[in-house]
C-alpha cells in the first residue's frame, strides 16, 4: 500500500510537471480509444439494424404487366407451396401506384404526366425466420426467376449479405487504424515519461546506490503512463458521447428514419469500462518501456 501512495504521487507530480509535453501523449491515447469507440458504436448499431432487417426480410416477386392469368396463378401457388414462404400478399398495379405516391409525394407528378401506370404488380413474400433456410431460399428465388410472367424477383437478404460484408470490412480497416494509433499512443507515452525520468536522474540514481526496490524505481514511471493513457481515454469517452449527444440532437429523427426507426444507442456500460481500462493499458505498457529505456540510458552515462 505505501508503494502505491508513493508511485501514485510521484507520478501525479510528475505528471503535472511535464503537463505540456503530457498533453500530446494524452491526446494520442484520447485519439486511439475515440477511433475505436466510434467503431465499436458505428459497427453496433449496423450489426443491431441489419439484425432486424434480416429478420423482416421477404422476397418480392414482380409480375410482368404480360403475364397472363393462367401464369399468375401459377406463380401464387408456387408461393403458397413453398416450405420458406410463411405468407405473401398481392400488390397490384394500382396499389403500388399508391405507395408510390404516399412515399415519394415530391415525385407524384412526374408519375402522373405519363400516359400509364409503369408500376408493375408484385406479390410481397415474407419468409420463415430460420437462418438454416438460406439456402432453399436462395433456390425458391431462383425458381421464381425462372417462372414465366415473372419479370424480376428482389430478395432483401442479397443486399443484407452485401450490407454485412461491408460492416465486417469497415471493422477490418478500423482494427488496422486503431492498432496503428494505439502503437503511436504507446510510443508517445513511453518518449514522455523517458524525458520525465531525465529530469529526475540524480534522484534515480541515489536510488539505485542506496538499494531501492525496483517497484520504487520504476513505479512512478509506469503509473505516470497509466493516468496519461487514463486521462487520453476519459478524454475520447467525453468527446464521444458529446458528439453522440449532438448528433441525436441535431439529426436524430434523420438517423432514425435511415436505420428503420431504430434510434441509434450510445455504448453499453461494459463497453464505456473496457475502453477505459485500454486507455490504462495502453498507457502502462508505455510507461513500463519508458522506465526501461530511461534505466538503460542511465547504466551506459
Amino acid at each position: 500500500m505505501q508503494v502505491l501512495r508513493y508511485c501514485f504521487e510521484e507520478a501525479t507530480a510528475s505528471f503535472w510537471r511535464g503537463r505540456r509535453s503530457g498533453a500530446m501523449s494524452v491526446m494520442t491515447s484520447a485519439a486511439a480509444i475515440f477511433v475505436l469507440g466510434a467503431l465499436l458504436m458505428l459497427t453496433e448499431n449496423l450489426e443491431r439494424v441489419i439484425g432486424g432487417w434480416e429478420s423482416a426480410a421477404e422476397l418480392v416477386v414482380y409480375v410482368s404487366d404480360e403475364a397472363t392469368g393462367d401464369e399468375r396463378a401459377a406463380i401464387e401457388r408456387r408461393i403458397s407451396a413453398s416450405a420458406v414462404a410463411r405468407s405473401h400478399t398481392l400488390v397490384s398495379k394500382s396499389d403500388a401506384l399508391r405507395r408510390f405516391r404516399a412515399d415519394f409525394a415530391e415525385l407524384a407528378s412526374v408519375i402522373d404526366e405519363l400516359d400509364s401506370n409503369p408500376l408493375p404488380a408484385s406479390y410481397e413474400v415474407r419468409l420463415q425466420s430460420d437462418p438454416g433456410l438460406g439456402s432453399a431460399v436462395d433456390d425458391f428465388a431462383d425458381t421464381l426467376r425462372g417462372a414465366a410472367g415473372v419479370a424480376d424477383v428482389r430478395y432483401d437478404r442479397e443486399w443484407i449479405a452485401r450490407i454485412s460484408m461491408g460492416v465486417t470490412a469497415l471493422r477490418a480497416l478500423g482494427a488496422l487504424v486503431v492498432f496503428a494509433l494505439v502503437v503511436a499512443a504507446a510510443l508517445t507515452v513511453a518518449n514522455v515519461v523517458r524525458l520525465a525520468g531525465h529530469t529526475r536522474r540524480g534522484e534515480l540514481e541515489i536510488m539505485r546506490l542506496v538499494g531501492a526496490p525496483l517497484a520504487y524505481v520504476r513505479g512512478p514511471f509506469v503509473v505516470e503512463g497509466m493516468l496519461q493513457g487514463g486521462v487520453g481515454a476519459a478524454v475520447a469517452l467525453g468527446m464521444l458521447w458529446g458528439a453522440f449527444a449532438l448528433g441525436e440532437f441535431y439529426y436524430g429523427s434523420m438517423i432514425a428514419t435511415l436505420l428503420s426507426a431504430t434510434p441509434a444507442t450510445f455504448l453499453p456500460v461494459e463497453l464505456y469500462a473496457i475502453l477505459l481500462a485500454g486507455g490504462l493499458a495502453v498507457g502502462s505498457v508505455g510507461g513500463m518501456v519508458g522506465a526501461r529505456r530511461t534505466a538503460r540510458a542511465e547504466r551506459t552515462v
